[in-house]
């Protein structure tokens, strides 16, 4: 028969598990949302901007239920070093798996602003290989957090340089076209704005990673690139 002690251990492991669950769900949905987004940008399909605009919903409402759960479990639970950083990481990447979530809801609002006629712009090519590049990060973070594997969530930090590449060219190429035909302004700047909220998306999926490393070693990720001879 499990002792109190036991039955504790058991019920909190469950909690973070559901903890862990919510969280994967919730980057589930912001993925879907950027990838569906993107689709619309690229078939001018306002329905479907329309639908990713109503999913943010569900993401806002996974990251309230993960709130309940990380206050009830710091009051029943009292957790302490390890796995105090573990739920208090939870309960920020949930926090900024939301405002992945707002900035795919974002692009989705653009969509119906922007109408290509006879001004074909390259660069909306170029964006959906951008999106997959973010959607990946955040997938691939919340894997580590899911794993508690602080080298994964490494490896993510390591590949937001790439991603700010990819925005600078992308930069550069609207900003000539729009110089170059001065009638597409409106429709560029909208372009850009798509732009900017993949590269910050990016920046989020970098932000989760260094949760992930300190929850899973209980050191800043900026102390160990310091301590790293290959980065000097």
């Amino acid at each position: 028969m499990p002792t109190g002690h036991e039955h504790t251990v058991k019920a909190f492991d469950e909690e973070i598990g559901h903890l862990r669950a919510l969280i994967s769900q919730m980057g589930g949905l912001a993925e879907q949302g950027i990838s569906d987004a993107m689709l619309a940008l690229q078939r001018n399909d306002p329905t479907l901007a329309k639908e990713v605009r109503s999913a943010d919903a569900k993401i806002d409402a996974i990251q309230a239920e993960v709130e309940r759960l990380v206050v009830r479990v710091i009051a029943l639970r009292a957790p302490m070093a390890d796995d105090l950083r573990e739920v208090v990481a939870a309960l920020k990447i949930a926090a900024v798996v939301e405002r992945i979530g707002d900035y795919a809801k974002n692009i989705a609002k653009r969509v119906p602003m922007i109408h290509q006629g006879d001004d074909r712009i390259e660069a909306v090519s170029l964006l959906p290989a951008m999106a997959q590049m973010a959607s990946d990060m955040v997938h691939d973070v919340l894997d580590a957090f899911s794993a508690r594997d602080a080298e994964a969530a490494v490896a993510v930090c390591e590949r937001d340089r790439a991603l700010d590449d990819f925005y600078d060219s992308i930069f550069r190429t609207l900003v000539t076209f729009m110089v170059e035909n001065p009638r597409t302004v409106g429709q560029v700047a909208h372009l850009l704005f798509v732009a900017k909220n993949l590269e910050r998306i990016g920046d989020h999926a970098t932000n989760v990673a260094e949760m992930v490393y300190f929850a899973a070693t209980g050191r800043y990720l900026a102390d160990r690139e310091t301590a790293d001879p290959s980065n000097h």
